[in-house]
This record gives structure tokens, sequence and C-alpha cells, in this order.
């Protein structure tokens, strides 16, 4: 087992932050977290790109060559492998693991599940020391009756397994009872994505929840932060939340 392999723990989840460059991974892993993953839709948006779209592997292949090196453990948002051809994607993949990641989230995208069973298995054969977390978006992008989008779940992760995916994420999923079930079906750890709307991360660690992605969250709260401190600014008032220094900030490299 991976040093990065071993901080999936029931009991004590992997908080993973998510950054979008080079200054928000330095400083989210200044603050303690055990390892920093990145967000597609923040890489995706910082340069003008769609997000989900495969539009993305040179900015975040460069994203992860910075990163790599650092003294922390990276586990890198691929969205689909950027190709359908699963020889493409483990020649990303070891391309990452040659930069220094350590991990790589791959998402299905509710395409065929063999495609991306076959993805998995190229991953493993082409950057075999990489955690392979493989992403299904039965929750994330398709609506329906909640007892066939588990079925359907299940399905996809159980191929997903057999193909040598070491841990399965599953965004979207927030229902307590159904992250339950799900964690009862599975030998592998089970991510799953924060929502503020969702089960708090006491209470997805009492569930058994081995990792909690925090996606684009952070990206989306810092364009946020940044709108109503210029509103704030134009309406006379001064801002509140913290601001880090202009030194501090020069100092992230």
């Amino acid at each position: 087992m991976s040093a990065f392999a071993g901080l999936h723990r029931a009991g004590d989840p992997l908080l993973l932050p998510c950054a979008w460059d080079h200054a928000s991974a330095l400083a989210l892993a200044g603050r303690g977290f055990r390892a920093v993953g990145t967000t597609s839709l923040g890489v995706a948006a910082a340069a003008g790109l769609p997000d989900g779209a495969s539009a993305t592997r040179d900015e975040t292949l460069r994203l992860a060559l910075a990163l790599g090196r650092e003294p922390f453990p990276l586990s890198v948002d691929a969205e689909d492998g950027y190709s359908d051809d699963p020889d493409e994607v483990g020649e990303f993949a070891r391309r990452l693991a040659a930069a220094g990641a350590v991990g790589i989230n791959l998402e299905d995208a509710l395409g065929p599940v063999d495609r991306h069973a076959a993805k998995i298995a190229a991953v493993r054969s082409a950057a075999p020391g990489l955690f392979v977390n493989a992403r299904t978006d039965t929750y994330w992008l398709r609506a329906g009756e909640d007892d066939g989008r588990a079925r359907e779940t299940a399905r996809r992760l159980d191929a997903y397994r057999e193909a040598g995916a070491h841990g399965v994420f599953v965004p979207g999923l927030t229902d307590p009872g159904r992250i339950a079930d799900l964690l009862t079906h599975l030998d592998v750890p089970l991510n799953v994505l924060y929502s503020p709307a969702g089960p708090s991360l006491p209470h997805l660690t009492d569930l058994g929840v081995h990792r909690v992605s925090l996606g684009s969250l952070l990206y989306r709260r810092a364009l946020g932060a940044a709108l109503e401190a210029a509103a704030d600014i134009g309406a006379g008032r001064v801002p509140g939340g913290a601001t880090p220094s202009y030194d501090e900030v020069r100092d992230l490299r």
C-alpha cells in the first residue's frame, strides 16, 4: 500500500482540498492538509476553457509539473483522461506520475462501462504507483429514481474495481442512508464530494467514508469572496474576511 493510499481510512477520512494553481495548492498545504487535489473546473475556468470537455489536458499537465515535486501528496483531477483511447489515457497518467503526482481521478461521464474500465486498466499498467480514484456520475449527471441509480452505481463501481481502481468516487451522493448502503457493498475506499447541503464532515466520518473531496467549492468560494470584496469597496465598506498579505502570497513559490 502506498503512503497516499494509507490516508484513505474509515473513521479518519482524507479531507482533500482542491487547488487550481500553484499558490492555492501551497497555501492549502501550508495549513496542514495531508494531501492536495486539483479541481478541473478551476483549472478550466482560469484558462478560459470549458470544464468536462477534454479541453484542459495541457493545462492540467502543466499544473502537475508545477506541483508534483512539492512536499505534499498530489492527486490530479484528469476529467475522463482527455481521450477515449485507453492507451492515450495511460500515457497521460504515466506523465502525471513522472511529474510527481501520486493519484489520479478519472470520471466516466456516464459513458460505456467497458471503456472506462479499459482506461483504468491502462492507467494501472502505465503508472502502477498511481492511486486510481474511479468516479461514476450516476448521481452527478443523472436524475431519477434512487433505487435505479443505486443499482447502476453498484454495477459501474464493481466493473471499475475489477479493472483495478484503488478507490471509487460518487459525487452528488449525499443521502446518509445511501452512502451507508454503498459502503457495505464496497471493498475499496469510498470518496464522496462534500456539499454544504449534505452531511457534515463528522457525519461522513461516522458513516465510514474514506475520503471527502472539496471539488470546485474552494475555487467558487474564492470567486465569491472577490466579488463581495469589490462590492463592499464600491459601497464604501471595508471588506471582511481573511486577506493574506502581499508578502505571504509572494512567498508561495
